[in-house]
């Protein structure tokens, strides 16, 4: 079903030159690199390798986001209010930079020091390192906001840098896959710790590094084009936490983003399940060389983590590719509701083929339920672009900063709540980590209940199924789209210009 348009509607010039357009898009995939690192990597690390308490993990991890929704409102209010002489949104990008890159590296270095000390240690860096990410991130995906006021060019712009900041989340995968077979030649003579150790500081050097130059860089080339008049509010008007309340659309794709929170799961928990699930490599047995033992289950790791990846990012980025087109045709609801709906039944085939059949034999239906997960990367952000559009035009303020830090809260909420999941899952089935990689146990994943590698499946099969179904319910009412779309793009032109508002 085609989208109803508007009869006629004004030419919209376009306003961002392809080079800024590509490297702000290229500083999107230094900031996927960094934040891949921690968001796909933190669990294991504090479980499997600092051996932290289960407990102590998920209480850091609650911890966290009850700070940061204090903290992330604290931002919004001195970007919303301040503009610098070099710009609004743009001067966070190099603030932040270099502390985000030491705060990754110290979150995966292991210091010699009591347990104690360790979980002090671990709290401290995780926690700063979220009130400093979100002192980059808020402002740095309100730029297509400021960047253009044409929503299909901030749309296409948004599509584009979520695309590669997809691919850059991508990389410390690649990297891990590859340290999975390098580590155990170059290091044979190290135990799992030592050897994991090793491998996650690697990564977030490397990640790190890299990211921090290509974000940095985008700095130089972008240019704040729209910037609204600061309003001043009126005795009886609402506060800027009222206006995004009782914004319906705004609050209808948080909900939703919420809900999703299960999708974080396929990228979050691949490594578990790596661990405790699968074994793909030659038969274990109790003569085998310790050495030998130890490489194979790390090379096993690393092939059926890899294999997970691999088909979340084909499916998700494949999405990603194909929204223009898709969107040409249908609208974000549309796009959203059915391939969540796509993925959840696809969820159920993977439970059922990859446990009872085999692995690979469910490596399509991991490709199609990991679409969703790249079309809400794109439609969540256009739509609440689209509800600050509506909410500017209804009530003449641009909360810009406010509304990305709810996409923000919600992206790290939702990654909390899929590392939640995990160390209740390991609460829950009676599996200790800590007991796994000792170099008198090295434990693999056939000598595992059965009941408790289907568990641990179960986290990247039917629970980001689920999530995904849940997620499309409040798209159901979400009603931006099509003529009332238009109408409030024309809308917002004409008020905009009422006002006095110039656009370079």
């Amino acid at each position: 079903m085609k989208t109803k348009t508007a009869k006629k509607l004004p030419p919209v010039n376009r306003y961002i030159p392809k080079k800024e357009y590509w490297l702000y898009s290229f500083g999107a995939l230094g900031q996927g690199m960094i934040y891949s690192t921690m968001s796909s990597y933190v669990s294991d690390f504090y479980t499997n390798v600092l051996q932290l308490p289960l407990l102590f993990v998920l209480l850091l991890m609650l911890f966290a986001r009850i700070w940061d929704a204090v903290n992330d409102p604290m931002m919004v209010m001195i970007v919303d209010s301040k503009t610098t002489k070099w710009g609004k949104m743009k001067p966070y990008i190099i603030f932040t930079a270099i502390p985000i890159g030491v705060l990754t590296f110290l979150m995966f270095y292991y210091p010699d020091i009591s347990r104690t000390n360790l979980m002090i240690y671990a709290a401290a860096v995780y926690v700063l390192w979220g009130m400093i990410y979100t002192v980059s991130d808020v402002p740095f995906w309100s730029l297509p906001n400021a960047m253009t006021p044409n929503p299909d060019e901030r749309s296409s712009l948004i599509s584009t840098s979520r695309t590669l900041n997809g691919i850059g989340s991508a990389l410390p995968m690649l990297l891990f896959f590859i340290l999975g077979f390098v580590l155990p030649k170059v290091a044979a003579n190290a135990n799992p710790i030592e050897m994991n150790k090793l491998k996650y500081i690697c990564i977030a050097v490397v990640s790190s590094v890299i990211g921090i130059i290509l974000f940095v860089n985008s700095y130089f080339h972008i240019k704040e084009r729209v910037v609204i008049p600061a309003k001043k509010r009126v005795p009886g008007e609402k506060s800027r936490i009222g206006r995004i309340f009782s914004c319906r659309p705004l609050m209808l794709v948080v909900i939703s983003g919420v809900l999703s929170s299960g999708r974080y799961m396929i990228q979050a928990a691949s490594l578990h399940v790596a661990r405790y699930s699968f074994y793909i490599g030659p038969k274990l047995t109790s003569d085998m060389p310790i050495e030998m033992r130890l490489a194979n289950i790390e090379k096993s790791i690393a092939s059926v983590n890899t294999i997970f990846l691999i088909c979340a990012a084909v499916g998700s980025f494949g999405a990603m590719l194909c929204m223009p087109i898709f969107t040409k045709r249908f609208n974000y609801k549309q796009i959203v509701i059915f391939t969540c709906i796509a993925g959840f039944a696809a969820s159920i085939v993977t439970t059922l083929v990859g446990w009872y059949v085999s692995l690979y034999a469910c490596i399509p239906f991991i490709l199609i339920s990991s679409i969703p997960i790249g079309v809400l990367n794109i439609a969540s952000y256009a739509m609440i672009g689209d509800s600050l559009d509506y909410m500017e035009w209804k009530t003449g303020f641009r909360d810009t900063a406010l509304g990305s830090a709810c996409q923000s809260f919600v992206n790290k909420l939702d990654n909390a709540l899929a590392t939640t999941g995990i160390i209740l899952m390991y609460m829950l089935i009676g599996l200790d980590p800590s007991k796994m990689l000792s170099s008198e146990v090295i434990v693999a994943a056939t000598e595992i209940a059965v009941g408790q590698r289907f568990a641990m499946f179960s986290l990247v099969s039917i629970v980001p199924g689920v999530s995904m179904l849940l997620c499309s319910i409040p798209i159901f009412f979400y009603d931006l789209v099509g003529e009332k779309r238009e109408k409030v793009t024309v809308g917002l032109a004409a008020a905009r210009k009422e006002r006095g508002v110039v656009v370079e």
